[in-house]
């Protein structure tokens, strides 16, 4: 054999080997990729909480566990665990506290009689900040809920006009970023905005909605958020619910109430169930939203988290840091387990047939008819509401219409350096930031979907390792990007490993949006007919070209799916870039908005337009290029 047919065989050998191990040798260098852009960022926020000068110690944990500003009441029960009885004796003396009160002294206007008014008492309790952070996202889960099972209702048994454009705007809320939703509430609900204007014209108002009760605004915004998630689950489950079984309850003598009850409902309760975990765990974690509308009044694990950070106490911030972070992985377990339990239960179902919504003369004053119309203007003023008022209130500002606040904004640009935010590198920074994170993230998403499938039981730790960033919060992320690659860490032999503010948060984007890639692709690579893939393989095809001819065209749509929320995600992220692009030049609309906000509020509402335009026109872009890839 001569020397030129040796070096063949042994390229043929070596070809061969890596195709055999190339699954492997991927999801190596995906793994040392994900090292350094997600789990050393948060190694090192977990580090600060847990070592001092080097030295293991868990006294920082333990002064947050048992602090009562942090924990309220339940810090006494960190700081001495083995005082059952003590603590048994106070819950006992609180319970003790709480009465139940029968009055029959509040009258109803237009009654003679009193009507009996029954009133329930409690003693005030410490919640701390834990405490208050699950609070609130307790009510705002039941706020969800609340609007979005009527919703899911109308959805799943009602037929009209613009039904499946409707369904499919479900998905909005997700793709809008959380600081221009809180400007939107904020241009709605403010003293100048759109709500008080309509009063006004009624000789009502203006009423301070935001100062008086901020809280209840929040929760409306996290509803905004979080009822078309629970509609979307909800939908799903009520469209797959078998109708035979329902007209069989009913031939065994059910009421078609009886019948709701005992065989819907069950079926429906996991779908609802699920979207109430993933609202709680969402809001639990939330942070734009909180700070724009509340800020330290109202502040959350997230919101104070920034403020230490701000101060730049960072032991204090990474230690909140890691407890909120084991909160929200034991919240993520709890989700995945339910789901898992549920996922035997699909099954085909025979889909019933839905009722006309547009009403006819005999029916148009029904009870149910007018509720449906009823919780429409509901939705009207929580979803349709803020962004209408959004891009009205950037063209008004209480007097009447005006361009006063896009004047302020071209102001600032031309005088350029004399200010510290101007409008256009916002816009530039985003865009930018956002063509680079897809760079980064549909590469990664695409590769991580393929090693799920294709790993087999590997496949679920691969997952379950590579989701981390839909259990950690921006937050957390921004502080371990700053101290971390930020600052610089040294590495053995005199390297030091370092990137600049922008290039950290290109990698922050692109950790936040590349799950999104995945859930999209994973799906429908795994639901591919493995006859193709093997017949390509049968025409001499290797593994790599089969995945890139055959597999990958089939799954373009997820592709550009996931590349959509990808951008969205990026233009949006507010979170961790408003840690990481603070004293710098890198800072993006949200950013921006944020900013303004704290200032002038009508700046910050026309900043806020802007950033829908650009979302929208984003969108629009991605979506024509997708359709020319599909063809």
């Amino acid at each position: 054999m001569s020397l030129g047919d040796r070096i063949a065989a042994d390229r043929g050998r070596l070809s061969a080997l890596l195709e055999r191990h190339v699954l492997w040798l991927t999801a190596l260098l995906m793994a040392g990729v994900l090292g350094v852009m997600l789990y050393v960022p948060v190694g090192v926020v977990f580090g600060n909480a847990v070592l001092e000068d080097g030295v293991p110690t868990l006294s920082h944990v333990a002064d947050v566990l048992t602090d009562p500003f942090y924990f309220g009441a339940v810090a006494d029960v960190f700081a001495d665990p083995l005082a059952i009885g003590t603590h048994l004796g106070s819950l006992a003396a609180w319970l003790g506290a709480v009465s139940i009160t029968l009055s029959l002294e509040y009258p109803l206007p237009g009654v003679d009689l009193p009507v009996p008014w029954l009133a329930l008492e409690t003693p005030g309790v410490r919640k701390g900040l834990f405490g208050f952070t699950a609070y609130q996202a307790a009510l705002s889960t039941v706020a969800s809920v609340a609007l979005g099972l009527p919703a899911a209702y109308i959805l799943a048994n009602y037929e009209f006009h613009g039904r499946r454009t409707l369904r499919s705007l479900t998905i909005l809320p997700f793709v809008l970023p959380g600081i221009m939703v809180a400007v939107g509430f904020y241009a709605m609900f403010g003293q100048t905005g759109t709500l008080n204007t309509l009063l006004g014209t009624v000789g009502l108002g203006p009423f301070a909605f935001i100062e008086t009760n901020p809280l209840a605004i929040v929760i409306l915004a996290h509803a905004f958020y979080n009822a078309p998630l629970v509609a979307r689950l909800t939908v799903a489950a009520w469209e797959s619910v078998d109708v035979r079984t329902v007209e069989t309850a009913r031939s065994l003598g059910a009421s078609k109430r009886r019948a709701f009850r005992d065989v819907v409902v069950p079926q429906l309760a996991p779908a609802v169930l699920t979207g109430a975990l993933l609202t709680f765990i969402f809001t639990f974690m939330t942070f734009p939203i909180v700070l724009a509308l509340g800020g330290l009044q109202l502040a959350t694990v997230e919101v104070w988290i920034y403020d230490r950070i701000q101060r730049l106490d960072y032991t204090e911030a990474a230690t909140l840091a890691i407890l909120e972070t084991i909160l929200s992985l034991g919240l993520t377990y709890a989700y995945l387990r339910y789901e898992s339990a549920q996922a035997g239960f699909s099954q085909a179902a025979s889909r019933p047939t839905r009722e006309s919504l547009v009403p006819d003369l005999r029916t148009t004053l029904s009870p149910r008819r007018l509720a449906i119309f009823t919780y429409g203007l509901v939705a009207l003023v929580v979803f349709v509401g803020p962004m209408a008022s959004l891009v009205v209130g950037s063209f008004t500002d209480g007097s009447g219409v005006t361009l006063r606040n896009y004047a302020f904004l071209l102001e600032r640009q031309l005088e350029g350096e004399s200010f510290q935010t101007l409008p256009l590198p916002a816009i530039r920074n985003s865009l930018v930031f956002g063509v680079a994170t897809l760079v980064i993230a549909v590469p990664m998403g695409v590769v991580l979907s393929v090693l799920t499938v294709r790993a087999g039981r590997s496949g679920t730790v691969i997952d379950t390792l590579a989701m981390l960033p839909l259990a950690v919060s921006g937050v957390v992320f921004g502080i371990g990007l700053l101290q971390g690659l930020v600052f610089g860490i040294s590495l053995p032999g005199g390297w030091r490993l370092q990137m600049t503010g922008a290039v950290a948060i290109v990698v922050a984007h692109a950790v936040a949006a590349y799950p999104f890639v995945t859930r999209n692709v994973s799906p429908m690579l795994a639901n591919l007919d493995p006859a193709m893939v093997e017949s390509a393989r049968a025409l001499g095809a290797s593994r790599f070209r089969a995945l890139v001819d055959v597999e990958l065209p089939l799954v373009v749509n997820g592709i550009v799916a996931g590349a959509a929320f990808a951008f969205a995600i990026s233009i949006g992220e507010f979170s961790s870039t408003v840690i990481l692009a603070s004293g710098s030049e890198s800072y993006t609309m949200p950013v921006a908005v944020e900013r303004y906000l704290g200032r002038r509020s009508g700046p910050a509402i026309a900043m806020g337009t802007l950033l829908l335009a650009v979302t929208a026109a984003s969108f629009v872009v991605i979506d024509r290029v997708g359709g020319r890839a599909d063809r």
